[in-house]
């Protein structure tokens, strides 16, 4: 073969392989992006130190860079670039919703981002019961949402939100009945005095409303009376009788001489047993001072109290004392006479305890 012909041959030999060569170097790096692209949006990205599953809470008003802070603090992302990348793409980075989410291990940044995004949180379980006094009706509240005890307060000291409640910041407890319900985390604190609303007009039915007709009684009243009845014994078969002494007093206008709203007013609730000085203690709330029923109730009844109120027993008894076999059940009189044989048993029961 002469020069001209091997020189010919070759040009014809590399016209064939560049194109193969553009064609592999292509194919690598098609391969090679798109092994990068399935790393970043499929491949598992949530790590849970040995966790199968944890809870994101993810506050109201952070936005992308903040919610990176708390996933870098609490460790989830195995490649924060392939959670940016995917955030980015799917308009995330700018639409952060806040709330409680639940993530398993091992989530690709796909299934991630498609969750957070969704906004699909898991509901908090808000568990409701007694609180003596606002502030720790604040304090339980705020260990369960995003509200904080701060807010809260603030809310439930504000007249004119609470107005459009039917109640005053002495009348907060009215609004709350024990229970469990299903609410967001991030309900705000009035999102929250919005909730309970809605659950006290489904709990105040037809029924109940027709027995708080028959009593001459508002919700309010019926409830402070009920708060009085929950402090004074947890036996609910002798409530609708205890309810009747303090409606019996109210009708004769009598004071209440309630010893729990004294308590309430002293604001030491772990007294058991009230002195002559405690029983001057000057509040609104001192039912011994003040006759008629205190501004608002002193705790958060139960049901069965509201209900005891409701169906209070008619009767003649207008004195109750504990019994001194310390069980818990009360001894009722209709006269003073009674009344003082009943409470003379009863100290001499405390003081054989050493009760102070």
């Amino acid at each position: 073969m002469n020069s001209a012909n091997r020189e010919s041959l070759c040009h014809r030999n590399q016209s064939y392989i560049a194109p193969i060569t553009v064609s592999l170097i292509t194919i690598l790096l098609l391969g090679f992006f798109s092994l990068r692209f399935y790393h970043f949006v499929k491949s598992p990205n949530v790590s849970l130190k040995g966790k199968a599953s944890t809870y994101l809470y993810i506050p109201t008003g952070t936005d992308f860079r903040g919610l990176l802070g708390i996933m870098k603090r609490r460790e989830i992302l195995k490649n924060k670039k392939g959670f940016i990348f995917v955030s980015a793409r799917k308009h995330y980075d700018a639409r952060v919703k806040a709330g409680k989410y639940l993530l398993r291990a091992g989530m690709s940044n796909n299934e991630l981002v498609n969750l957070l995004r969704s906004g699909k949180q898991v509901p908090v379980r808000l568990n409701i019961q007694s609180a003596r006094s606002v502030a720790e009706l604040a304090g339980k509240l705020s260990h369960q949402v995003e509200a904080d005890s701060a807010s809260l307060m603030k809310l439930f000291n504000d007249p004119l939100c609470l107005q459009q409640f039917g109640i005053d910041p002495d009348n907060v407890f009215v609004l709350f009945l024990p229970n469990t319900y299903e609410i967001f985390w991030n309900t705000s604190a009035s999102q929250l005095l919005w909730k309970m609303s809605l659950e006290q007009k489904s709990f105040w039915n037809p029924v109940r409303r027709q027995q708080l007709s028959a009593t001459g009684l508002d919700i309010n009243q019926v409830v402070t009376i009920a708060s009085i009845v929950d402090k004074e014994t947890n036996k609910d078969s002798e409530k609708p009788d205890i309810a009747g002494v303090y409606i019996n007093r109210l009708h004769k206008g009598w004071p209440l001489q309630a010893d729990p709203t004294v308590i309430y007013a002293c604001g030491d609730y772990s007294i058991r047993r009230l002195n002559v000085q405690l029983l001057k203690t000057e509040s609104r709330y001192n039912t011994y001072l003040h006759t008629g029923l205190p501004p608002g109730p002193i705790c958060i009844p139960s049901v069965s109290s509201i209900d005891a109120v409701l169906n209070f027993r008619n009767h003649k008894y207008m004195y109750f004392c504990a019994k001194d076999d310390l069980s818990g059940y009360h001894n009722f009189a209709a006269d003073l006479a009674g009344h003082m044989r009943n409470a003379k048993n009863y100290q001499k029961a405390l003081d054989h305890l050493n009760i102070k």
